[in-house]
């Protein structure tokens, strides 16, 4: 590749989910736990594929929210432990599906469970580890937080077909994509904060605090991504960059540079993403576009939007050494791309 993107210019102290991982490491212990026992199965494929993803690297940032969220209301029971599980489950559901749908290659630097065991599987052990979830959100006993998880479950599902009606169609606008993300991403992360409180009877504005923070941190987490994409690495972005634009991929990067260009740059953009000329010259011709436009920077600005409004909803409430480690993961996912 010749044209590579400059993400941020300038370094800085990076944040990190350490602080993080430290407040929610022997309630991950227990959570890793219950994911490997939940993954079982007599069926022998089912473990095989569940856990070729399970144990592929992922940061499980989602259900650390969970468990951090639950006990910064005082949670001293154990039902944090199994929602967090439900929600891995749930985000490990929808990568198996995605990859299926998207037909990708690799995930987390490793072959896709489709590219090993086929379409079906793939699909079917997501089926099956969305079922162990609502299981676990059964046994928890909490008909508040299991209608938050089985409402996400929904809404990701149609932020997915949403996804599949916009694939491709560069007349998208900025705010049906955000309405995309919204859905497919920003969902689990807004129940994941919000089971926490719930389930710790915390007041019904507590509660909402946490939604917006995670509906806002997944909006954030997302952008970075798309962002990512055109000038980050396979270890910070969990698959090959470039993939969304191989795959033809409206993104926001591409919204912004299609919109902003030339005529005959928008003709480019058709040719490579309706029509399939995307090999590596056109990655290289996207990426040099998307410097020239700002379109990457833009990007980058409204991920720092929402990370804001993520930071002003916990504002409000008491400090605990959850809230700051909350506080710190919005900059820890926006510095990715630093």
């Amino acid at each position: 590749m010749g044209v590579v993107v400059s993400l941020e210019d300038g370094k800085k102290q990076q944040a990190s989910i350490q602080p993080l991982i430290a407040l929610t490491d022997s309630d991950m212990s227990r959570v890793n736990e219950l994911i490997l026992s939940k993954a079982g199965s007599d069926v022998e494929m089912i473990p095989e594929v569940a856990n070729h993803l399970i144990s592929s690297g992922g940061k499980r940032l989602r259900p650390m929210v969970t468990l951090a969220a639950a006990r910064m209301f005082g949670y001293g029971g154990d039902g944090h432990v199994k929602l967090a599980t439900s929600v891995e489950f749930m985000h490990t559901a929808t990568l198996l599906h995605d990859d299926v749908v998207d037909e990708s290659d690799m995930r987390r630097g490793k072959k896709t469970a489709r590219m090993i065991w086929g379409n079906q599987a793939s699909v079917l052990v997501g089926d099956y580890l969305l079922g162990q979830a609502f299981r676990m959100m059964v046994e928890v006993g909490s008909l508040k937080a299991l209608e938050i998880l089985s409402s996400a479950a929904s809404v990701i599902a149609e932020g997915e077909v949403m996804q599949l009606a916009a694939a491709k169609n560069l007349e998208t606008t900025e705010d049906e994509y955000l309405a995309v993300i919204k859905a497919k991403t920003a969902a689990l992360f807004s129940a994941a904060a919000e089971v926490g409180p719930v389930i710790a009877s915390a007041s019904k504005s507590e509660q909402a605090a946490l939604r917006s923070y995670g509906t806002n941190l997944g909006l954030a987490f997302q952008l970075i991504d798309d962002a990512l994409d055109y000038g980050g690495n396979a270890r910070d972005l969990g698959k090959n960059t470039g993939d969304d634009f191989r795959e033809g991929k409206i993104t926001l990067p591409v919204i912004l540079s299609y919109r902003r260009g030339t005529q005959e740059e928008r003709l480019f953009w058709k040719a490579a993403i309706e029509d399939a000329g995307n090999d590596d010259a056109a990655l290289e011709k996207a990426t040099a576009l998307m410097a020239r436009y700002g379109a990457i920077g833009e990007t980058i600005s409204r991920a720092r939007h929402f990370g804001n409004i993520a930071r002003d909803a916990l504002a409000p409430l008491k400090d605990t050494p959850q809230k700051n480690a909350l506080l710190e993961v919005i900059d820890f996912c926006i510095d990715r791309v630093s």
